[in-house]
This record gives structure tokens, sequence and C-alpha cells, in this order.
């Protein structure tokens, strides 16, 4: 349980999530799963990082239990902390990250697989931000980069999701195959990207972030600014207290 890094071949590291039962990540989890990534991208062996998960699906967001438990404003100021970390740990990993993504992709799923270089999907995949129905906002700024402005605020707005069909018409999403056959694609492609010179990978990763036409980390703080005020209204805490009654899932960023 956690978060654990793996060397399965020559360049590749693979850094897993394992937080049962929904990969719903508490506070420290994102700030483990941060550090994690940017090791990997620190270390002068790996040419490319494969970011998966265990279980049932790819991530569920932030713990919503846990700030349920805090009636203060500590759990969601780490929470908030804590995906900012992880989300900018994908994009600025050093080298490209492939996301693997199994099963549901909710709320900080998006954040994370949205900073992704290139994802690669299983075909019972689905992504989605559940926000409104959590008591939370963010990470429109990710959703975007996987789907055309209108279908992005469609999603949002109504917290439906879009399956890895879908996402692949739109080119955001690589390849989608079997579940059983989901870790080995992701590895072959982070094997083709590793098979490159690691000094020239490394520079093409950053040339590549330095001409996005948006800055994510300062876009995500900004939408973060709305979900901080949704909580000093006592709004966040209304809707966020009807979720436990209205489902056993946990999960939102």
């Amino acid at each position: 349980m956690g978060v654990s890094t793996a060397r399965p071949d020559k360049g590749i590291a693979l850094v897993t999530v394992d937080f049962p039962p929904v990969n719903a990540l508490p506070a420290q989890g994102w700030f483990d799963l941060a550090e994690a990534l940017r090791a990997a991208g620190r270390d002068p062996d790996n040419r490319c990082v494969v970011l998966a998960a265990e279980g049932r699906g790819f991530n569920a967001g932030v713990d919503i239990k846990e700030m349920q438990r805090d009636r203060g404003h500590s759990a969601l100021i780490g929470a908030n902390h804590g995906c900012y970390e992880a989300f900018s740990a994908v994009y600025d990993c050093e080298v490209p990250v492939v996301a693997a993504v199994g099963g549901f992709c909710l709320g900080g799923g998006i954040g994370l697989a949205g900073n992704a270089d290139v994802i690669v999907a299983s075909d019972d995949a689905v992504f989605g931000l559940p926000e409104l129905d959590r008591g939370a906002l963010g990470a429109a700024t990710h959703l975007a980069r996987l789907v055309p402005q209108h279908l992005m605020r469609a999603l949002y707005y109504t917290s439906r999701t879009a399956t890895a069909a879908e996402l692949h018409a739109h080119g955001s999403v690589w390849k989608v195959v079997p579940r059983a056959e989901l870790l080995t694609t992701a590895l072959e492609l982070a094997g083709e990207i590793a098979r490159k010179d690691g000094y020239l990978i490394r520079l093409a990763k950053a040339a590549i972030n330095g001409i996005d036409p948006v800055d994510v980390r300062r876009s995500y703080r900004f939408e973060q600014g709305f979900t901080f005020e949704a909580n000093l209204s006592g709004v966040a805490d209304r809707v966020r207290d009807t979720f436990g009654k209205d489902t056993a899932e946990e999960g939102a960023s």
C-alpha cells in the first residue's frame, strides 16, 4: 500500500500507486507520489517514467473521508498542496511520463493524466471531474488538455465522464487496449522512448514544456483559490457531507 518505484527494464522507472479501495489519496499520499516522480526523473539512468496504479481504478482523487474528519482547514490545505505538488511533478519530470490508466480516472486522476506526456488506457477506463458533486473545484486546467474546450465545460458542469475510446478519438489517448494488456503496452511504449539518447530526451521534454500555451501550474493554482473560497463559504461542507450518504465510493480532487 502506498507509492512504490520499480525498474522493470533498462531506462524505465515504474511508479505505482496503491491506496485501496479506490486509490483516493490522503494528503501525504500526494506528497509521496510527487517525491517518487521527482526522484525517478532525477535519476540519470531513467529515460522514461510509467505511472500506473493497482486495484480497481487509476485514481479517484483525494480522500474525502480525511476531509470529513477534519472540521478545520488543515486537511483541505494539505490536499491542495499535495495535489499541486503531484501534478507539477508529473509535468516537470525531467523525462517523459507515460500514464497507464485503467478503470476510473477521476478528480485528481485527471490532474495526473492530463499532465502526463502520453496516456495509454484500458478499454474500461473513464475520465471525469465529479468536483461539483463533491464540494470542490479544480483540474479543469488538466481536463482541457484532454478534450476540446466546450466538451471540457460540459463534462465539468455535469460531472459526467468520457470513455477512453472518446479521448482516443480526440487524440489525447495514445492507445486503448484490454485491461490485461495495459501495463505491457505502456511499458512497450516507454521502452521505445527509453531507447533515445538520455540527454536529448531530457532536452526534448524541457523544450516541449517550454512551448506550452498554458502555464499549467499557475492555471491550476488559480482554480484552487476558488476551491478554498467554496470551503470558507460553507457550501463545500454542505455538498461534501451529502457525499457519504449518497455513495460508498470516495474521491475528488
